[in-house]
Order: C-alpha cells, then sequence, then structure tokens
C-alpha cells in the first residue's frame, strides 16, 4: 500500500454503506475504516473481528471488484475504496500484534466440525468464541481448504493461511487429521458423541466436458490439479484450459509459470461474461497467456494420450427466458489446435457419497436452510457442499450463519 492515509481518506462513510450490503459477510466497512482514520487499528480490527475471521485471506483473494468495491459509489466518479487492500492491512497487523479475541470457558456443548476449510474455519470460531466446544476432524494433514490447494502461492502466500488457521485453533480448538467423511468417518458415530455436527467438506471434484477423448492420457481436472499438486511436466509444452472462472485462471498461470510454452484458455462465450475476476485476467494476459473467446471445445484427439483438440465458433445469442446471452455454435466453424495437455475447470460437483448419506440432497449436495439446517435436526452444513456461492466470503458467511444456527439449537432445543 503506496499512501494509505490517500486510501482512508477516500472513504466518504456513507450512511447507507453500500459497500457492507456488497460484502458477503457485511463486515462493517465503514466502521473499520473510520478507526483506521484515527489512528485506532487494534480498534478496526475488533469491529471487522465482529462479522469475520479470515480478514488478511479474504483481503487478498476476494472478487472485491464484484463484492464491496463494486458497490462503492466513489466508483461513479472518482477512484473506488480500495477495501481489499486496507481489510489486508488489518489483518496483517492483527498477526503481527497478536490480536486477541477471547473466548468464554468451554461450555457442556460439544460441536464436530466436519472439514477444516473456510466454511468449518469459521463455523468452529464463532461456535467457540459463544462458548461452545468444537473438534475438527479433517481428511488431510493441514487445514485451510482450498485456501491451501485450491489458490496457488504466487495468489496467497501459505505462510498466511498458517498464521490464521493458528489463530483460530488459539481459541481452544480441537482437530482430528486423517478423518473423511465416507471413508473412516460416520455420521452416526459422531450424532452419538456431539450435541451437533456441522458438516463443510467442500465439492472439489472438478466436472468433466462430457466429449469424446477425455479419457486420454494428458486430460486433467483443474481442481485435482491444485489439490493434489499433480505433477506435470510442462516444459516447452502446449496447454490448454477449458473454462473461465478463476480455477482456470489459477490453472493456466500455474502451467504458465511451471515454464509451459503455450497456454491458451477456451472460454465459450466472450471476455465480458467471464466469471473469473478481473485482474485475475489481466494478470494471466501479463504472463502470456493466451484467449480464445466464443470457443467450445467439442473433442480431443490422440493416439493413446492429447494431440490435438477440435474446437468451433460460437455467437452470442438471447434466448427467450434468458437473462445470460446463449452461445450457439456456427456451423461449418470447427478447427483444430495442437497441444499437448487439456486442463478442465468448467466448475465442479461434491463426492458420490454425498448422495447416500441420510441427508436431503439437491443436485449432489447437501441441502440446507438459509441458516445451515439440513433434514436432520442436529446436523448443519455450509460452503460448497451445501451449494454457497463460489468465494470464500461467501463460504465463510455460510459457516457463520451455521454457528450462530447451532448455537440457537443447542440453546433452545436441547433440554
Amino acid at each position: 500500500m503506496t499512501n494509505r492515509k490517500d486510501y482512508t481518506d477516500n472513504c466518504e462513510s456513507c450512511v447507507t454503506k453500500p459497500c457492507q450490503i456488497g460484502c458477503p459477510l457485511n463486515n462493517d466497512i465503514t466502521g473499520f475504516i473510520r478507526c483506521l482514520k484515527k489512528g485506532e487499528d487494534e480498534q478496526a480490527f475488533h469491529v471487522l473481528a465482529n462479522t469475520t475471521v479470515l480478514m488478511p485471506l479474504c483481503g487478498r483473494i476476494c472478487p472485491h471488484l464484484q463484492q464491496c468495491e463494486g458497490k462503492c459509489v466513489k466508483g461513479v466518479s472518482y477512484d473506488r475504496v480500495q477495501i481489499g487492500q486496507l481489510e489486508t492491512l488489518v489483518g496483517d497487523e492483527a498477526l503481527e500484534n497478536d490480536w486477541e479475541i477471547s473466548a468464554p470457558e468451554t461450555t457442556k456443548y460439544k460441536v464436530a466440525v466436519i472439514g477444516g476449510g473456510p466454511a468449518g474455519l469459521t463455523c468452529a470460531a464463532f461456535l467457540r468464541r459463544n462458548g461452545i466446544g468444537v473438534k475438527i476432524y479433517e481428511k488431510h494433514d493441514y487445514l485451510g481448504g482450498l485456501l491451501v490447494h485450491g489458490i496457488p502461492e504466487f495468489r496467497l502466500p501459505k505462510t498466511i493461511v498458517q498464521k490464521v488457521v493458528e489463530k483460530i485453533l488459539g481459541l481452544g480448538i480441537e482437530v482430528e487429521y486423517g478423518k473423511e467423511l465416507g471413508r473412516n468417518l460416520s455420521l452416526e458415530e459422531l450424532k452419538s458423541t456431539y450435541d451437533a455436527i456441522f458438516i463443510g467438506i467442500g465439492a472439489n471434484n472438478s466436472n468433466k466436458m462430457e466429449i469424446p477423448g477425455e479419457d486420454l492420457e494428458g486430460v486433467y481436472g483443474g481442481n485435482e490439479i491444485l489439490e493434489y499438486k499433480t505433477p506435470i511436466d510442462y516444459q516447452g509444452k502446449t496447454v490448454i484450459v477449458s473454462g473461465g472462472g478463476n480455477v482456470a485462471m489459477d490453472v493456466s498461470r500455474t502451467a504458465k509459470k511451471s515454464g509451459a510454452q503455450r497456454v491458451i484458455v477456451v472460454y465459450r462465450r466472450s471476455e465480458k461474461e467471464m466469471p473469473a475476476e478481473k485482474k485475475e485476467i489481466a494478470e494471466a494476459k501479463e504472463e502470456g497467456i493466451e484467449f480464445l473467446f466464443l470457443t467450445s471445445i467439442i473433442g480431443i484427439e490422440g493416439n493413446g494420450k492429447v494431440e490435438q483438440i477440435e474446437v468451433l465458433d460460437n455467437e452470442l445469442v438471447q434466448k427467450e427466458g434468458d437473462s445470460r446471452l446463449s452461445p450457439v455454435p456456427i456451423e461449418g466453424s470447427n478447427h483444430k489446435i495442437p497441444c499437448d495437455y487439456v486442463m478442465m475447470a468448467i466448475g465442479s460437483h461434491a463426492d458420490d457419497f454425498v448422495k447416500d448419506l441420510p441427508l436431503k440432497t439437491e443436485k449432489g449436495r447437501i441441502a440446507i436452510t438459509k441458516s445451515g439446517r439440513t433434514s436432520s435436526a442436529k446436523i448443519f452444513s455450509g460452503g460448497d457442499i451445501a451449494g454457497a456461492k463460489g468465494t470464500v466470503a461467501w463460504a465463510s458467511r455460510s459457516g457463520r450463519n451455521a454457528a450462530y444456527e447451532i448455537i440457537k439449537y443447542l440453546e433452545e432445543e436441547i433440554i
């Protein structure tokens, strides 16, 4: 941040707080910036801590222009307030100065949190801050979920994630690693031990394109590449990335930084419709990544392994009843592009075992109310596994909402 004062003075402290409305976590943005203007940084931290425990993370990776900054009224005629940078400033200061949020002594209630990603960590933190005993069950040997394995180091340093996780665990939260729902962890066992359960295991399995050639060697799921650090020799290779979201940007930039000669992002709509954050697209272009807009992959070809893809051009048309322009193939526009790898980054789905859980599901994910209740009285859920919107802030919000609903359940329904 080059000039902190310029950033804080740019905020007019709007009475209607449109930035707060735009923030999935409903952070009191004008409130914490007022504290910064007065030099009360620790108080700014406490203002934000009322609604979030992921300040230095959300400050770095949230799509601010699509959320809080996009609602800033200064953006109509002037520069928007750099909310993300100010939140990062406060979050980093809190870590450096060891500013604390206290947690009372554990009550008689115990809650199991399955999954240590943004939703699970936030749920656990708000439960513990309200005097509830919490134990997190995590399948990996680390906490953070997609904060660790879904976002590359160049976008989010893992040392920062680790520090945030340590602060959350410092509230008095227990963890058991190597525990995976559907493998060595059962809901029935947990129900007999805990007063309530929160499921926040995510949904990180890459969707397939359902086209010929997807089983060839050299075709990968983008989510799996990021999560499992799949060893791939990118040197001098041509990589095709199918998709237009942030996962597509992360996968393409990872390939380029790892030595790929060409990386081509293929997206079926125009750049205007791309869901990826604008700054991520801009940075990808600066790094030499190519984009093919209004293009669909219709086949992957090769003798046992990827050699080329077949694509066709699209035009966007307004279909009746659709609010979004739809891509329609242009007949006879087929052509082929030689390549070595194809990465699928067109969305994700949950593990297959989810449909066998004793819970109501919708489109392969756990069905919940707005407050996070499932079809089972003492089981709650949030994050990607429950269909939360695909950003860290939205996942965190769903975890926080579920925490408050769990507290309500424990106080009102357990005798």
